[in-house]
């Protein structure tokens, strides 16, 4: 997630830290309908003008929306002036520290069981679900980026990696090859390591395949260093991210050169 996109979300949750703005949002969100600011200054007992600064203030953060509406159910001469309303928006705003994205771990997972009901093998229907989340994700990211970085100079391969994994939590660092230094599943790869772990490695490798970044592969995390999965250099020797992946398996930390440590 960028720092903006952040700072946004971090803002519309702080609106609620004031009681008197929390407590109305409660009301708000509590009512079946719309609700006018006289309806919402008695639901919790202030003064109109404190509830319209309030209600306002939570319109502007995109937690409420409004309508008007005539609330007599009259139309027409002497029908009365309509009356601004207020209701829970859509939008859905979630903070995570440290970041999770359990949202397309959801998302990728529903889709395979779509896949395993048509006859696809369950594992090879995560794969190609989390492949597909892949391409869209990195459709998105085409999409939101800025025209001034669409007309910079082309950008390395490690560099549109980290681009396009970096919303989704992963916290990307360019090193040598990308270290992905946060888990965006949390405790879902912790209780299920093997479904999850495949599903994201899947996932970044396609995106992988959708950026066309031939010179780069998955490799295993090492353990205890954030993501399961790291990206290298295609050409490093296989012999190294075989000892990497013996380490892994036996739950030990390996160095750079693929030695394990006591």
């Amino acid at each position: 997630m960028s720092e903006e996109a952040f700072g946004r979300r971090v803002t519309r949750l702080g609106a609620l830290a004031d009681p008197v703005r929390r407590a109305l949002y409660r009301f708000v969100v509590a009512q079946p309908g719309a609700v006018s600011r006289d309806q919402a200054a008695g639901g919790v007992d202030v003064p109109l003008h404190t509830a319209k600064h309030h209600l306002d203030r939570l319109v502007d953060e995109g937690l409420l929306v409004t309508e008007f509406r005539r609330l007599t159910g009259r139309s027409g001469p002497g029908a009365g002036r309509t009356a601004k309303l207020y209701r829970r928006s859509r939008r859905e705003v979630a903070v995570s520290l440290p970041s999770r994205r359990y949202d397309l771990a959801g998302q990728v997972l529903a889709d395979a069981v779509e896949r395993a009901l048509d006859g696809r093998p369950m594992l090879d229907a995560v794969a190609e679900a989390a492949e597909n989340a892949a391409r869209v994700a990195v459709d998105a990211a085409t999409v939101a980026a800025p025209e001034d970085a669409k007309k910079a100079a082309p950008a390395t391969d490690l560099d549109r990696l980290a681009g396009v994994l970096e919303p989704f939590g992963y916290e990307p660092r360019v090193d040598d090859g990308l270290r992905l230094t946060n888990c965006p599943f949390g405790r879902l790869a912790t209780d299920h390591e093997d479904l999850v772990c495949g599903m994201n490695r899947s996932f970044v490798d396609g995106v992988l395949a959708t950026l066309g970044c031939t010179g780069l592969r998955t490799a295993s995390g090492v353990p205890g260093e954030g993501c399961c999965v790291r990206v290298v250099d295609a050409a490093v020797d296989a012999a190294v991210d075989a000892a990497v992946d013996a380490a892994v398996d036996a739950g030990v930390d390996a160095g750079p050169d693929g030695a394990a440590d006591a």
